[in-house]
């Protein structure tokens, strides 16, 4: 299902709480929100639409992944860099990692942890620091 996008930064600014597999659907509406909303956004946290669990969908070029429970826990070469936000109006400077290494659960629930460079790395950054409440 699509939702709605969130603007309300009170909201947004709250750390989300783990998913588990009752979240399932959340992931899916997230996969579907973030699909009608592809040409101006490259990720999106379920925060974004609403819901307050650890889950993020990035666009991988080919394919929209969901990640639940991400946790970044490896980064290196930092930058200084501009970001949007669906949620947000305008972009703002931020500092980012060219590249990343994630643990999370896919799809169902199998851990996994693999290494990202450039712009998905990017897109993770963004969208795990709206699942601990940090908007740009």
């Amino acid at each position: 299902m699509i939702r709605p996008i969130m603007r309300d930064v009170v909201f947004l600014k709250q750390r989300s709480e783990l998913a588990t597999e009752v979240d399932k659907p959340i992931v899916q509406d997230l996969l579907d929100t973030l699909k009608a909303n592809e040409a101006g956004c490259v990720g999106m946290a379920a925060n974004m639409i609403g819901v307050k669990k650890r889950i993020i969908a990035v666009n991988m070029g080919f394919m929209n992944v969901a990640m639940i429970n991400p946790v970044i826990i490896k980064k290196s070469q930092p930058y200084e860099t501009e970001e949007g936000c669906l949620s947000l109006t305008g972009v703002r400077q931020t500092k980012r990692y060219q590249q990343i290494e994630v643990e999370y659960l896919d799809g169902n629930y199998k851990k996994l942890r693999q290494t990202y460079s450039g712009w998905i790395a990017q897109i993770i950054q963004h969208e795990v620091d709206h699942c601990d409440g940090i908007i740009i």
